[in-house]
């Protein structure tokens, strides 16, 4: 058996495999051994010619067994790794994904820096508008005071000078006519005419100022009459043609509303008459769909709106005063104008419903004449 090992270590060092060796033990019984034997030692030599073959292969089949068991290993190792890889490969998707995150996160979180970045500066340059703002109210508020103060002046003033001195002069002229009741007929009448026109001029400037604070006329009937009865004094006292075109129906406005209405027509006709050198301004109120428009135009030298807000407190004063009447009530303020151009002062407020398909915007029976 010892030769048969070595044998087969022989073969398997010349490269010969199983099947090789199994063919020339075959071809070595055919042809060298089973025909010089007998039939009945035939058996018996084919058992240990088995045994021999399978001693021959035996160091073949350990080789190839080891292979087998290494091939085995090696792929288990194989299988292994491809597991790790693919499990690896698993890790570095979730990775990806999550450096995807935060690369998205941060660039959130940097979009989110720079608006909060821009609503602080926002925010500081509305803190320094607030103010700016502030300041520059307290700055009107000194302004209006100033002028409430002068106003008041002016009327005390208007109230002494010749109220006082009138109703004086009343009682002077009272107290004569008393001394000297045994005059004829003729003078006591003259003296109690004189003392009666006295007492009508006196009654006219207590109207004048009455009207000036607050028109009785709008109370009692209605913005139309307002506004007619004080452009009738304006062109009276200033020479200025001025025309107005309405509608009836404006009288259905509240009361706010026709205030608003009026005392920007009084301000807007005063500043006509101090600064635009005018010959004709006209008042229009119309109704459009949902809104109460009111333009007042003249034809006077015009000015810068910006420029003349800006230079002349007073008349920024005035125009600031028109256009937070009108905002007060919802509605909206604008003043067109150029040097040498029309000045329009335009006023929209919310009527609260529209107006009848059958009333026209413009009535001319309520158009009043351009001259006294």
């Amino acid at each position: 058996m010892e030769s048969a090992w070595e044998l087969g270590r022989h073969a398997m060092a010349l490269g010969l495999e199983t099947l090789d060796m199994a063919r020339i033990h075959e071809i070595a019984l055919v042809t060298l051994v089973l025909p010089h034997e007998s039939s009945s030692s035939r058996t018996s030599l084919l058992g240990r010619a088995g045994l021999f073959f399978a001693e021959v292969i035996t160091p073949i089949e350990q080789t190839h067994r080891g292979a087998r068991e290494a091939n085995t290993h090696l792929n288990h190792i194989i299988k292994t790794l491809n597991q790790r890889t693919s499990a690896l490969a698993d890790s570095v998707a979730e990775l990806q994904q999550e450096i995807v995150k935060r690369k998205v996160v941060e660039e959130s979180l940097r979009a989110s820096e720079r608006t909060s970045i821009g609503l602080l500066e926002k925010s500081q340059l509305m803190q320094e508008k607030l103010r700016d703002l502030s300041e520059e109210s307290r700055n009107l508020s000194r302004q209006l005071l100033t002028i409430q103060e002068e106003e008041r002046r002016r009327i005390s003033r208007e109230l002494h000078d010749v109220i006082a001195q009138t109703l004086t002069g009343i009682n002077m002229r009272l107290g004569a006519l008393k001394a000297e009741s045994h005059t004829n007929l003729a003078q006591l009448q003259e003296k109690i005419t004189s003392t009666q026109q006295l007492v009508e001029a006196s009654l006219d400037i207590v109207h004048r100022f009455a009207s000036e604070l607050r028109p009785t006329v709008l109370d009692d009937l209605g913005l139309i009459p307002a506004l007619k009865s004080f452009m009738q004094g304006f062109m009276t006292d200033t020479g200025v043609r001025a025309s107005l075109k309405t509608y009836a129906g404006i009288e259905q406005a509240s009361g706010t509303v026709r205030t608003v209405l009026y005392r920007i027509a009084q301000e807007a006709l005063t500043n006509v008459a101090r600064h635009a050198k005018a010959s004709h301004v006209e008042v229009y109120i119309q109704c459009l769909s949902g809104v109460i428009r009111m333009e007042i135009t003249d034809n006077g030298q015009g000015f810068e709106v910006d420029g003349m807000a800006c230079a002349n407190k007073k008349n920024r004063l005035g125009l600031l005063g028109m256009r937070e009447r009108v905002e007060m009530v919802g509605g909206t303020f604008a003043v067109e104008s150029s040097p040498g151009q029309a000045t329009i002062v335009r006023v929209e407020i919310p009527s609260g419903t529209d107006p009848p398909p059958s009333t026209p915007p413009e009535n001319p029976d309520n158009t009043y004449p351009e001259s006294p």
